[in-house]
């Protein structure tokens, strides 16, 4: 039938061009220019293109934060990720994921520069331009979260909270156009809870729990994937469905059972015998967050809200109302309520589990372990000690920046 079907479209397309001369020749039009980019038309292509570059850079970031943090184990026969696991982060390493990052940072930033010079368009009213503001807040955030130092547009180095305070420029503004927008309530809940989180990183937890309070619980916001193609597919099923590379055997949620949050296999030979990861040796229990190639990933939760307001109560001393916040969120996943403890230190260990459950390998968990790793007090989390608690300036961006030449390996 097929076979058919391509004969007939054939004949037809002979009979035409003998009917009309010229029917079947092609133009090509060449290079389309830069200006003819400058319209409303182009917008929801420019957004489109955001969207896609920052799922294609998430799920890279969700791999390396797995393990680099205490997601996840490797298992696996990769070079790097050998590495990663251990806490050894190099900068030749990084060169795909620094690139691919601020790939998504710049376009999204320069797309919003363009919308705000076409002549006919309503920036201030259009859900487009409130969605591609959200986008340039989470690419900065992702930014913030993963790297050692910021760096913007062959720049020199600074401290990577310069990312926060771009996100939360950018998230504001998508928060003000949404708020005049038509159709943009779930861009308006992401951006909320977007600037919540770099609002908390750089330590003004007033304003994130207000923006937290804002969201509600069963809020989530996805990054989208899809099984159409390789660059659209999610690359930890690939990982770990596809391949055996990232195991949950050694890492602490591999004693975690049937929590929604966390859900994992056992995966067994036909011989009944425990399956190992690619390098033949380590246990295989496999992810089963993310199942297929279209799997999306969380990018903004309601449920990850009730923990920031948690923390904040932790942080003044109001153990019961942490937990009570803690509990709305276990409510969101039907678990049980966990049991008030009475010291600051149980409730601190406590705290840092559970939003680790609540963000699992949804490429989050790197930045909250260095943020808690800083501190003194009861919140001081030990993981990273001794281990490389961020992403280095890429190699590239060593040796391409005019700014950083000096600070080669």
């Amino acid at each position: 039938m097929k076979t058919k079907r391509v004969l007939l479209v054939a004949l037809a397309g002979a009979l035409s061009s003998v009917a009309c001369k010229g029917f079947l020749e092609v133009t090509n039009p060449g290079p389309i220019n830069d200006a003819s980019l400058y319209t409303p038309d182009a917008v929801p292509s420019l957004v489109v293109g955001m969207s896609s570059d920052y799922s294609n850079i998430l799920d890279e970031v969700a791999r390396i934060s797995s393990i680099a943090g205490d997601e996840s184990g490797h298992g696996g026969s990769y070079t790097a990720e050998q590495l990663w696991v251990k806490g050894v982060i190099r900068p030749e390493d990084m060169n795909g994921l620094w690139g691919n990052m601020h790939k998504v940072r710049f376009e999204s930033e320069s797309g919003i520069a363009r919308m705000k010079a076409m002549t006919g368009f309503l920036y201030d009213k259009s859900a487009q331009a409130a969605r591609a503001n959200m986008f340039a807040g989470f690419s900065n955030r992702m930014l913030g979260e993963t790297t050692c130092e910021a760096v913007f547009d062959n720049g020199p180095a600074t401290p990577n909270k310069d990312y926060f305070v771009r996100a939360e420029t950018y998230f504001t503004e998508a928060i003000r156009i949404a708020q005049a927008s038509t159709g943009a309530t779930d861009i308006l809940n992401a951006s909320y809870a977007g600037r919540a989180t770099v609002r908390a990183a750089q330590g003004n937890w007033s304003a994130a729990v207000v923006d937290a309070a804002l969201v509600p619980s069963t809020f989530v916001y996805l990054a989208r994937y899809s099984s159409n193609s390789t660059r659209e597919n999610n690359s930890y099923v690939q990982e770990t469905y596809v391949r055996r590379e990232f195991s949950v055997w050694g890492a602490q949620w591999a004693q975690v059972f049937k929590d929604p949050r966390v859900p994992w296999d056992t995966i067994k030979t036909t011989s009944g015998a425990i399956q190992t990861g690619q390098d033949g040796i380590t246990k295989f229990f496999r992810q089963a967050k993310y199942k297929d190639l279209g799997g999306d990933i969380p990018m903004a939760k309601g449920a990850e809200m009730l923990m920031i307001r948690a923390e904040n109560a932790l942080r003044g001393g109001d153990i019961a109302g942490a937990f009570t916040f803690l509990n709305q969120q276990r409510a969101v996943y039907a678990l049980a309520p966990l049991t008030t403890p009475a010291d600051v230190a149980s409730a601190w260990t406590t705290l840092e589990k559970e939003k680790g459950a609540v963000l699992w390998l949804e490429g989050r968990r790197l930045g909250d372990l260095r943020r808690w790793n800083a501190e003194t007090g009861p919140a001081k989390n030990t993981f990273l000690d001794g281990r490389d608690k961020c992403l280095p300036i890429s190699l590239n961006e060593l040796q391409t920046n005019p700014n950083l030449r000096g600070r080669l390996p």
